[in-house]
């Protein structure tokens, strides 16, 4: 998914990268964003990071680390303590009254993250469970692991219009069709998501209410208009001089 197809349809989702790779992976340097929220959750690894701010932290793997861009940051990230790198990095449009406010970022080690029986909650709320980060749109975030043979049953909230899945591993029934390393986008409305595991999977699913705002790109950066863009923009170019200049 990226801010230029699917994000159009699914925002505030609007870029989910899975990495999948051998060893402990490479480093990601710094690099900026404007106007988006991110949200990693390493599976098999730990990971180092450090924003333009001087923030350093760490967060273990099943952990989950979000940032907000806001009006502009830098940042990096360091694989650490890991022998295979598998990960989700989801972005987040941010709505306009969020776009340029100040960045920041959050770390939830695992013990932080809320667990009932195959849902693991990484945003939003689900049942009785409420995740600690305050994201300013609304919207429920899953990662689900059942068992071949089990079956699951997904009911969004009544405030939300869009829902998408992704079957990360093994093989997922839903709604008759069978998912493997797929990502699929239900019609928009409110019904119940049906899932079964056709074989033990893992897989995500998420569902809100759609933003409203159209979406601007630029290189790093998704914005809500052309002029909250170039502010962004020139925000992340003023903060890369001082890098430099460090």
């Amino acid at each position: 998914m990226s801010p230029g197809d699917l994000g159009q349809m699914l925002k505030p989702f609007i870029f989910l990268d899975y990495v999948d790779a051998e060893g402990s992976g490479p480093g990601f340097g710094f690099h900026p964003h404007s106007g988006i929220a991110t949200l990693t959750l390493p599976l098999t690894f730990d990971i180092e990071h450090t924003t333009s701010t001087g923030q350093v932290d760490q967060v273990a793997q099943g952990g989950i680390e979000w940032v907000v861009s806001g009006s502009g940051i830098w940042h990096k990230a360091q694989p650490i303590n890991g022998t295979r790198m598998q990960a989700f990095q989801t972005w987040f449009a941010l709505p306009p009254s969020h776009e340029l406010a100040q960045p920041s970022a959050m770390f939830l080690q695992p013990k932080e993250v809320p667990r009932a029986g195959p849902v693991t909650l990484l945003l939003g709320t689900f049942e009785d469970m409420s995740s600690k980060i305050d994201a300013p749109f609304d919207a429920c975030y899953l990662w689900v692991q059942l068992q071949a043979g089990e079956s699951w049953t997904y009911q969004p909230s009544s405030q939300h219009d869009i829902a998408w899945t992704f079957a990360q591993t093994g093989k997922l029934s839903v709604h008759g069709e069978v998912l493997s390393r797929e990502l699929a986008v239900f019609e928009e409305g409110q019904g119940s998501l049906h899932f079964k595991a056709s074989q033990s999977c893992a897989f995500l699913v998420a569902s809100a209410a759609k933003l409203p705002q159209k979406l601007s790109l630029g290189n790093y950066s998704v914005h809500s208009s052309p002029e909250a863009l170039a502010a962004g923009e020139q925000r992340i170019k003023e903060i890369g001089g001082l890098l430099r200049e460090k």
